[in-house]
């Protein structure tokens, strides 16, 4: 048995078959909601704009110049290729990126036509072209309709309602407030006039479209930064992950307008690319030309210094011994400026990486002097890649970034470790300069034993030979150069340009919007018949007593509306009166279960006190008595008596006057109007109740009516409220519980299961009163020992079923798949 009442309370946490057949018993709600949501989704599918998504494709390579080989000794790719594909995302997102690409297609202008549901982007598609005058301001968000007259002539139509409105100019982007007109503005004009107004000017121009004469289009300009912060969101997709190649997407209702954007996004990406990667080249060739320009200079002063010269001494020659000695200081000197040249550099450099932060192109590259040490270019160059990184970053990041600390620790790194490098070198180099220098020394001092005439000629030679070397460097480096940036190209390289192939739509999804329909206007109900059911704590049908219990049902009693509770005396063919009949069989077949002999006492209590225990009582006791078996109704509500008005008999003797030995049991006994019907009723309230009825005098009134009658029906008190009605277990053979659908609650239920598990009351059945069948629940109730009789108002039984319509026909029928799906959980 507690093993059973374990079960009991496993089960009593959700009633999953009582919830589906609640959301079967529901359906009309289910059928409006969904109905609803349906009707909602495609009232909004229709009247969404459809949605389409254009890309194209593009792969950012390190396109090495084929002029730099192993024999050029110009290097002009600073920074390094690794972070080359992140720089095209940040600057295809940037600000300055998109208000180029803005700009040059003059994306701040609409184009537009009203559609069925609303206003349609025709980019693309109408017989003109707008041409804005950028350096006039234009009005904002105001709608300027065109209607073609003829393919060359149109109208133009402005509504006016007078205020003011925003005026941006397109150039400066700087915005304005502009007063207007409280009258609207119509004139007629020919494509390619300007229109001059206060408030606009532009002029449109043809576009190759033909125009159609009475069409009305419109135009509208829109913030600048508005649309730019719009095209910023463009999708970017690095496919595979780490690679190289990257997808851009645009999603938006015109194809046009997606496809131009995208192919001059990324045409204007490649030029700014191009200009960057020139700009080393550039930078270069201006200080070679610089350097060439004071070297052609110096040579040609030195070259009409040594004509003159020779002019004046035209008898003074060179020998060979003499020519070898201008050969070699030649050699020497230029080896002294080339040391001279790169000691230059180095101090240059320091000065230039101690007074400046923001680290540019402007740096020369070390390879323009003859600086080939592997550690000082490979600084210079991590040096101005993480400048470029650190610029990059000021697109997107606020200076407040850690990130910014991190790349300034990392360039004063470098810095740090490149000074040290450059002390080495400078250290050499000062070294190698003494030496050549002492050379130079030697070789003028044998010199200086030549005559004077041509120790003279010996100087300006030797400073024209140094002066020529040098320039026939510069220029040969400034060639060079040349080559380089005439053949560079850029890293962008185009895959695939977009383009409208004819597909592109991604939305509006109908399907998933119907299906989300049919899911919200299924999960709405859904959560409404839960919380119903959820928080519904009374008893509504015979499944849910059985869940809750282990006591049988015996039988159940339909509603009754009548005046009188006597229902099986003043209407012995209803339903219910058949109801109270069904119980009394019952109540034989349990009598003849337990081979009970003479007299048979029937108890009926409930949990409290509306359940309809005293009409129980009284019209089981009266279809007792119509089966011509001596009964007596014994009213045991000692603390409420409730009888004698059902019977119109006067109360004023009854089992309070017997058990406290003022009357007889023949003086308290009254008969009824009905045969073989006896009353016992309660009497006067007396102050203890209890004690009266644990009195042997109790035993006593109770022996004497076994002998007296057939059957003694005793209308007792809840069981709920006070525990009278238990006290007489002794002498009850039944006991019917009595529980009123949609009115008892479930935990009512726990005091008498808790005596029926500890057997403190045994033989005792539910009746389930008050019972419709056709109730909220769902639930059928039929015929059979383990619940017996259930009759009601709702019974056909005693009723011919009416002809109906064709509604009421298929009302029917959907009952009767209730009832076949209800039977079905059943089993």
């Amino acid at each position: 048995m507690e093993d059973e009442f374990e079960i009991k309370d496993l089960q009593n946490f959700f009633d999953f078959r009582g919830f589906l057949l609640k959301i079967v018993s529901w359906w009309p709600l289910f059928v409006i909601c969904i109905g609803i949501a349906y009707y909602i989704a495609h009232y909004k599918n229709v009247r969404r704009q459809t949605v389409y998504r254009m890309s194209n494709m593009i792969t950012v390579k390190d396109d090495q110049n084929p002029f730099f080989t192993s024999n050029t000794s110009l290097t002009f790719n600073w920074g390094g290729t690794t972070d080359k594909v992140q720089t095209a995302i940040i600057l295809l997102r940037s600000r300055s990126h998109n208000e180029r690409v803005v700009e040059e297609l003059q994306y701040y202008v609409d184009y537009l036509q009203q559609g069925v549901y609303h206003l349609e982007d025709i980019y693309g598609q109408t017989p003109f072209v707008v041409d804005v005058n950028t350096e006039r301001s234009q009005l904002l968000g105001k709608m300027i309709k065109v209607v073609f007259t003829d393919d060359r002539h149109y109208t133009l139509h402005i509504d006016f309602k007078g205020g003011s409105g925003s005026a941006q100019n397109y150039a400066t982007k700087a915005q304005i407030p502009i007063p207007l007109p409280a009258a609207s503005f119509e004139k007629e004009y020919a494509l390619g006039d300007p229109v001059n107004l206060p408030y606009f000017n532009f002029k449109l121009n043809p576009s190759g479209v033909p125009a159609q004469p009475g069409k009305e289009y419109l135009i509208k300009f829109n913030s600048f930064n508005a649309v730019v912060g719009r095209y910023r969101g463009i999708a970017i997709d690095q496919t595979p992950s780490g690679s190289s190649i990257l997808s851009l997407s645009l999603t938006g209702s015109n194809k046009a307008r997606l496809v131009d954007y995208l192919n001059a996004s990324v045409r204007i990406l490649a030029e700014t690319q191009l200009e960057r990667k020139n700009l080393f080249a550039t930078k270069t060739i201006q200080f070679i030309d610089s350097s060439l320009a004071v070297k052609s200079v110096e040579m040609k002063n030195v070259q009409e210094e040594l004509d003159k010269f020779r002019d004046e001494n035209s008898s003074i020659g060179i020998g060979s011994s003499e020519e070898s000695l201008i050969a070699k200081v030649t050699e020497l000197d230029a080896q002294k400026q080339n040391l001279k040249q790169r000691l230059q550099y180095y101090q240059d450099l320091e000065t230039y990486l101690r007074s400046r932060e923001d680290y540019g192109t402007d740096i020369p590259a070390p390879s323009i002097t003859g600086i080939g040490e592997g550690s000082v270019t490979s600084s210079v160059s991590s040096i101005i890649e993480l400048a470029e990184e650190r610029r990059r970053l000021a697109y997107t990041a606020k200076p407040s970034n850690p990130t910014f600390k991190d790349l300034d620790r990392r360039i004063n790194a470098i810095k740090a470790v490149l000074f040290e490098n450059m002390a080495s070198s400078q250290q050499i180099l000062r070294g190698q300069l003494q030496e050549v220098r002492n050379e130079i020394a030697a070789t003028e001092g044998q010199m200086r034993k030549l005559p004077q005439e041509q120790q003279q000629l010996f100087g300006i030679q030797r400073r024209y030979n140094l002066t020529e070397g040098a320039y026939g460097v510069f220029l040969d480096k400034r060639s060079q150069a040349g080559i380089v940036k005439a053949a560079n190209v850029s890293d962008i390289v185009i895959i695939d340009e977009a383009k409208d192939t004819g597909g592109g739509a991604i939305g509006p999804n109908t399907e998933v919007s119907y299906v989300m329909a049919v899911v919200g206007g299924t999960v709405v109900p859904l959560v409404i018949v839960f919380l119903i059911f959820f928080f519904d704590t009374k008893i509504g049908n015979p499944n849910e007593i059985k869940r809750l219990s282990s006591i049988p049902v015996l039988g159940a009693i339909g509603k009754s509306n009548a005046a009188s509770k006597l229902v099986v005396i003043e209407d012995p063919r209803s339903a219910i009166a058949e109801a109270f009949r069904g119980l009394r069989s019952s109540l034989q077949f349990i009598y003849r279960k337990q081979q009970l002999e003479g007299a048979k006492t029937v108890r009926i209590t409930s949990s409290v006190s509306g359940e309809g225990k005293t009409f129980c009582s009284i019209n089981l006791a009266s279809v007792f008595a119509l089966s011509e078996r001596k009964t007596v109704l014994v009213g045991l509500d000692l603390r409420k008596p409730k009888i004698f008005g059902d019977f119109n008999l006067p109360n004023d003797a009854g089992v309070v006057n017997y058990l406290i030995g003022e009357s007889t049991l023949a003086e308290i006994t009254q008969q009824t109007k009905i045969p073989h019907l006896d009353v016992i009723l309660a009497g006067a309230v007396p102050p203890n109740p209890s004690e009266l009825l644990m009195s042997d005098q109790m035993g006593v009134f109770m022996q004497e009516l076994k002998k007296r009658y057939d059957y003694i029906i005793l209308d007792t008190p809840p069981v709920g409220l006070v525990s009278d009605a238990l006290e007489l277990d002794e002498y009850i053979d039944a006991t019917l519980y009595v529980i009123r659908q949609h009115y008892t609650k479930k935990g009512m239920l726990r005091i008498i299961n808790d005596k029926y598990q500890k057997k403190e009351v045994q033989n005792i059945s539910f009746v389930l009163n008050y019972f419709s069948a056709k109730s909220k629940l769902g639930y059928g109730y039929g015929y059979g020992y383990e619940y017996g009789y259930a009759y009601g108002k709702y019974g056909d039984a005693y009723r011919q079923p009416k002809a109906g319509g064709l509604l009421k026909r298929g009302s029917r029928q959907f009952r009767k798949v209730k009832r076949w799906f209800s039977n079905q959980l059943e089993k």
